[in-house]
């Protein structure tokens, strides 16, 4: 995706709107549009990096992630795995570690006791029962994906964003 018409676009626009009589290019105005073009830029790519982690929490545990390429964003997209039956299933890369370290964990075993309403528990059965595991197995993954997708969660957190620490603007 090329942002250089709408930061183009909206450079005009900014410059138009504070045009005075006889100003051109080389005016203040003309410059202070033009300076604002890297500013204006990394607001679109942080509105683009906003908009795909709220699209990856609604795909999880697919993902939408904007990565930059000659100064353009390009988004990449990893599709959830498929959960029919007897279907085309497909892992992540992100979803491979986890079920590695699920299936070579050879320690202890810790027991539970689990209460959950009747119609949840019938849905769990069927759930497992798709995918040819017992209740237990079937709970015993989604638990580890969900306190794996959370430790995910928080490292993505403690990285810098475009906006947070950084002011002004470069040419």
């Amino acid at each position: 995706m090329d942002l250089s018409s709408y930061v183009e676009s909206l450079r005009r626009a900014l410059a138009v709107a504070a045009q005075t009589e006889g100003a051109d290019a080389t005016s203040p105005t003309g410059q202070f549009a033009a300076t604002l073009e890297s500013a204006i830029r990394f607001t679109l790519l942080d509105a683009l990096s906003t908009a795909a982690e709220e699209i990856t929490e609604d795909l999880r545990p697919g993902s939408v992630d904007v990565r930059l390429r000659a100064g353009n964003p390009d988004f990449v997209v990893t599709p959830p795995r498929s959960e029919k039956p007897g279907g085309d299933a497909t892992s992540t890369p992100e979803e491979e570690p986890l079920t590695s370290a699920v299936l070579s964990d050879e320690g202890p075993t810790a027991r539970i006791s689990l209460r959950m309403p009747e119609s949840l528990k019938t849905r769990v059965d069927e759930s497992a029962g798709r995918e040819g595991l017992s209740a237990n197995a079937w709970l015993v993954r989604v638990v580890a994906n969900a306190v794996e997708l959370e430790e995910r969660r928080r490292r993505r957190a403690g990285g810098l964003r475009i906006n947070e620490g950084h002011t002004g603007w470069a040419q």
